[in-house]
């Protein structure tokens, strides 16, 4: 006799984008590396085959029960690398590729590595991505010691890094996210199918971090108030018969307040905005109203009671009575009205990608993309290595204002920034173009 495949529960995270996956939102993010030397394909593929094992909940394949979809090894061949596409994210079909939800590209010098997000968020994926580079590294005759962030590859994964650390984490108190239904949307042209712009702006971390010392903020609380600022000026420019409010999504990592080594989904996102409607705001005094709320709402408590809310939804036991084909519509329109309407653009910062001292001199920089939107509009994404920032507006609009808007700001605030874009038009923001 066979035996029994064995499968795992989705975490509350997982849930959401699996049951949201189409072509028109691609629940896939991207982070890459751009080496200082010219990549290696064949020691790429044999660091990779190397590296999968390891990581267990990265070789999964999503099946569809009757009551909820749920995780299987994927046994499968690959994945396999491939060489890169003009336009990166594309949306995930669980049916194709070997049911692989990992994909891995390379040109050139960059190494990029494509994520569904059911499966694991940045920070689960960097720790993954770090140690496919150090394999790689050592795959090219390079020593790289175990330790520093780099998993043990002959060890095996425990199970502390693939728990669900939402539902370790969830109590009985939880909290209603309130729904903010008069929210600048930010929506422009959406562009043929499947055609994705990325605008990638390289800054300066020592003069980000300066220019927000001097706000008295934090470096993503800076970066918050910038997005919020221009999108407030956008809105201006269109001359409303009322202003709205300026909203964003802000991922935040939640290891950072409860003790964990998951690799899985382990994120919620907080909301800062702004109601330009009140009257007029400087930059300055925006900044200081992003700190102060990321301050306010950032906290254990009510994290833990916003997060605890989903579990015990997904937990309900009436609702895991009805099947699924019931559930993915209603979970749908509940996105749209709470993960898209809520919000004028998300903003996620992984934050610094560390490597041990051996695999310094080998990585020039790295980049982070977002995937495509539910609608025609440009998310922020950003990640520093070393002294480099890099930002990426990501989407299907059309349009590029809020994008240039972004960094010909940066540029009047003293911050040279140098431009890369997959759209027919690219430019160079340094010296304040």
């Amino acid at each position: 006799m066979h035996k029994k495949t064995p499968w795992y529960k989705m975490d509350n995270a997982s849930v959401m984008y699996t049951s949201m996956q189409k072509d028109e939102f691609s629940a896939i993010y991207r982070i890459s590396a751009v080496m200082t030397e010219k990549v290696d394909p064949q020691a790429l593929q044999r660091a990779i085959d190397r590296v999968m094992p390891r990581f267990p909940g990265f070789r999964s394949k999503i099946k569809k029960g009757f009551f909820w979809h749920y995780f299987e090894p994927n046994r499968a061949p690959g994945p396999f690398l491939k060489e890169d596409v003009a336009e990166p994210c594309r949306p995930v079909r669980f049916q194709e590729d070997n049911h692989w939800l990992v994909r891995f590209f390379y040109y050139d010098r960059r190494i990029s590595v494509e994520v569904f997000h059911a499966i694991s968020d940045g920070s689960g994926t960097l720790t993954f991505f770090r140690c496919l580079l150090a394999q790689y590294l050592r795959e090219r005759g390079i020593m790289i010691p175990t330790g520093e962030g780099l998993l043990d590859l002959d060890e095996k994964s425990t199970a502390d890094e693939w728990e669900d650390a939402y539902s370790r984490y969830a109590t009985k108190i939880c909290k209603p996210q309130p729904l903010e239904r008069h929210v600048y949307q930010n929506i422009g042209t959406p562009e043929p199918f499947y055609t994705f712009n990325v605008t990638m702006g390289f800054v300066s971390v020592d003069q980000l971090k300066e220019k927000a010392k001097a706000c008295g903020v934090s470096v993503t609380e800076y970066l918050s108030a910038v997005l919020m600022y221009v999108l407030m000026m956008k809105q201006k420019r269109e001359h409303p018969l009322k202003e709205k409010k300026i909203a964003l999504s802000v991922p935040v990592n939640l290891r950072g307040y409860f003790p964990t080594k998951t690799l899985r989904n382990f994120i919620l996102t907080v909301q800062p905005w702004i109601d330009p409607s009140l009257g007029e705001y400087s930059f300055e005094q925006v900044a200081a109203h992003v700190h102060h709320y990321m301050h306010l709402h950032c906290s254990v408590q009510e994290m833990q009671a916003a997060f605890s809310r989903h579990v015990r939804l997904q937990n309900n036991r009436a609702l895991k009575l009805v099947p699924v084909f019931i559930k993915v519509p209603i979970m749908s329109m509940s996105y749209q009205l709470r993960g898209t309407d809520p919000y004028s653009a998300i903003f996620s910062n992984p934050g610094v990608f560390r490597v041990p001292e051996q695999m310094k001199p080998h990585i020039h920089h790295m980049e982070a993309i977002l995937g495509q939107a539910t609608v025609p509009r440009a998310h922020l994404a950003a990640i520093s290595y070393g002294n480099t920032m890099e930002l990426s507006f990501s989407g299907t609009m059309k349009e590029s204002e809020l994008e240039r808007d972004f960094f010909r700001f940066l540029v009047k605030q003293g911050i040279a920034v140098h431009i890369e874009s997959n759209r027919q038009r690219s430019a160079d923001a340094e010296g304040g173009r």
